[in-house]
């Protein structure tokens, strides 16, 4: 059996304050071609799925006509939810979406009982993990009653399936387990573009791991949450985002885990890459240089977060850059040199001065070190002129 694991789709997310709809289905609209040219049987989609629990209606059409594609070439799709998702709206259908080879994992009651799909092998059962908040697992009959965290709640589901996956072994059934959490190892490919995934204020960053260790048993783990793919074991893997939803995962590949399995388990896990429709890219230099150097033009139709370096801050930056850079998402201010300010008080410096002094000393201050201008000077001494003599407040 062949298995395309994919993950973090977060379909209607936007980057910065562009849609990524357009290219979320340009994305997609790979899909049945990979199926083709690789022969797979399965679709995994390890949470995520959308990007908000209320959906907007592109959103919802775009994953419809995406997964009635991949279902139309004859593979099956199991998804599990993420902490993207609501399981309540997604699950609604998975009573009759199997009949059409669409598995939607949303209820934690059911984590013991497999999807089961066969090849020429026999058996392989998916068994999967919707994303678990703790505080809302506790009741579950196969949850310890001291449950706190992701860890606990993973460890318990993990023991649940381990159970059947012993039984199943017997008879030669393969097993593929996908969960939505955060696995030890997976912190260093991890960006600000994952939410967290639990609400203990007590955990570091808002987020617990969970050892690697717990998911031992199954043929493959197909993990989501991170977005950036990750092997933390031979058979246990992070496929990453199939959209780049930050900067910092600029340099990072978008794609899936071909996972094949033979009569034994797995045989084989290779990397599949997908589109990137609009490529990301952090730029850095002075104002001047962002707006005119030649070596940024090949940039022009990327997604470009620039970075200006010059000692004072620009009057309404995003605007200048969008006229060079139409899809620029964000502008940062990173001075080559920072100015120490003085330490005196706010009283020591204004003692015995003028007001032309006074805001002389203030303007260095705010603006990094730079002084006023000689054409800013005049200017300040008109407005100082106007006001002694009245007609600034006529």
């Amino acid at each position: 059996m062949k298995i395309l694991h994919t993950s973090d789709w977060h379909v209607g997310r936007t980057f910065h304050q562009y849609s990524t709809i357009e290219a979320i289905q340009q994305v997609l609209a790979e899909f049945p071609k990979l199926i083709k040219l690789h022969k797979i049987e399965v679709v995994i989609v390890a949470g995520d799925i959308y990007d908000l629990t209320n959906p907007a209606p592109d959103a919802v059409i775009t994953l419809k006509e995406s997964l009635t594609r991949i279902l139309e070439t004859g593979a099956k799709i199991v998804m599990t939810t993420g902490n993207h998702d609501s399981a309540a709206r997604l699950g609604f259908a998975g009573a009759f979406s199997s009949l059409a080879g669409l598995y939607l994992v949303t209820e934690p009651e059911n984590i013991g009982s497999p999807i089961k799909l066969s090849d020429e092998h026999g058996a392989v059962d998916f068994y999967g993990i919707p994303f678990l908040q703790p505080d809302l697992v506790r009741n579950l009959p196969w949850m310890p009653e001291d449950v706190k965290n992701q860890n606990h709640v993973i460890g318990a589901a993990m023991d649940v399936i381990r159970t059947e996956i012993d039984k199943s072994k017997k008879s030669g059934t393969r097993s593929i387990v996908i969960a939505h959490t955060f696995v030890a190892g997976g912190e260093t490919e991890s960006s600000d573009s994952e939410r967290a995934i639990t609400k203990d204020p007590l955990i570091a960053g808002g987020v617990d791991v969970v050892p690697v260790s717990v998911f031992k048993g199954p043929d493959y783990v197909a993990l989501g949450h991170i977005h950036s793919r990750k092997e933390l074991a031979e058979n246990i893997r992070y496929s990453g985002a199939i959209l780049h939803n930050s900067f910092k995962e600029a340099s990072k590949p978008r794609g899936g885990w071909l996972v094949s399995l033979d009569a034994k388990g797995l045989s084989a896990v290779d990397w599949i890459d997908l589109p990137i429709p609009r490529p990301l890219v952090e730029i850095r230099g002075t104002f001047a240089e962002l707006l005119s150097d030649p070596k940024f033009e090949k940039y022009c139709n990327y997604y470009v977060r620039a970075i200006y370096t010059d000692p004072a801050r620009e009057i309404d930056p995003m605007v200048r850059l969008k006229k060079r850079f139409e899809w620029c998402a964000d502008v940062l201010h990173e001075p080559s040199t920072i100015h120490e300010n003085s330490k005196e008080s706010y009283r020591e410096k204004i003692h015995g001065k003028s007001d032309l002094e006074i805001i002389k000393t203030f303007l260095p201050d705010t603006r990094n070190g730079e002084v006023a201008t000689p054409e800013e000077i005049k200017l300040i001494e008109e407005v100082i002129a106007e006001y002694q003599t009245g007609r600034l407040l006529s």
